[in-house]
């Protein structure tokens, strides 16, 4: 094994700031509220339930068509470290960001320990431009907004990393809720039982290391002011370093929400998710 490379440490142990202390007993109650929040989603709204962008059986998104005159597109990947959820868990966050005229896609994709991380960062790259060719009319040329929460910010992040995308000058924003931007740190806790990681890899895996280009697009992180010092931590240096190369950023601590709690503060008519797209589609 490598020797660890410098990164994000924290006095507490890395088990504690990723897994046990990001623990919380309402998590039961909130996810079975999401459940029925789920159920009221798919009656609201006209949906497109699994389709293929890709081989992987993991490969579907679930489009939530805009309602009206289309505004921009918007790709959501869900949390789960890599190897577990679905998009199914998190298809309420869709309806009010298309009764506001954005597309959305909920985009599942392979997990570990089937497949590396490398893997799913590549995967999910053909789930764009597999939704755009299916956009009626000229609503392939919209806006793109890359969001992701937890490991989902992970691929999100990757995705408008890709510089060399046909689609990369269409993303108006990446908005990464809770994300994960420095993998080394797991390396040390019971996740890597399914994720596999060496430091050497971890570190190639970690977005973090990498902001070097100053054209990527504006992007939010956003954190739960409640979860661990490391979490935060990921979110706030993944902000300075977008912002240091020479991008537009902002880090947003969500005061008194958890790593799920905070989705509650985003979705809606008037959660914090719209009203940064919203933002973004008015060149603000």
């Amino acid at each position: 094994m490598s020797e660890q490379p410098e990164g994000l440490n924290h006095a507490c142990g890395a088990e504690y700031q990723y897994v046990s202390g990001q623990f919380r007993g309402s998590f039961a109650s909130l996810f079975s509220r999401f459940d029925a929040l789920n159920g009221h989603a798919l009656t609201s709204n006209c949906w497109q339930l699994d389709l293929r962008y890709g081989p992987h059986e993991r490969q579907t998104l679930d489009l939530c068509p805009a309602v009206g005159v289309a505004r921009g597109t918007a790709f959501y990947f869900h949390a789960g470290y890599w190897h577990s959820r679905d998009k199914a868990q998190f298809r309420f966050l869709a309806p009010p960001l298309a009764d506001a005229g954005f597309n959305v896609a909920m985009v599942n994709y392979p997990l570990s320990p089937e497949v590396r991380i490398p893997q799913i960062t590549e995967a999910v790259r053909a789930a764009v431009p597999a939704l755009m060719a299916r956009l009626p009319g000229n609503q392939n040329r919209l806006p793109l907004f890359l969001c992701g929460h937890s490991a989902g910010a992970h691929l999100a992040i990757e995705l408008a990393m890709n510089a060399s995308s046909a689609w990369h000058a269409q993303i108006s924003a990446v908005i990464c809720i809770s994300g994960l931007f420095d993998l080394v740190p797991l390396v040390d806790t019971s996740l890597n039982q399914k994720l596999a990681l060496d430091y050497s890899e971890a570190q190639d895996c970690s977005p973090l290391f990498r902001v070097n280009s100053s054209e990527l697009p504006a992007s939010y992180f956003l954190v739960g002011g409640d979860e661990t010092p490391a979490f935060q931590d990921q979110s706030r240096v993944m902000a300075q370093r977008w912002a240091s190369a020479g991008n537009r950023s902002r880090f947003i601590a969500v005061a008194r929400q958890d790593h799920f709690s905070v989705l509650d503060a985003l979705q809606g008519p008037d959660g914090l998710l719209l009203a940064l797209m919203n933002e973004r589609s008015t060149g603000c």
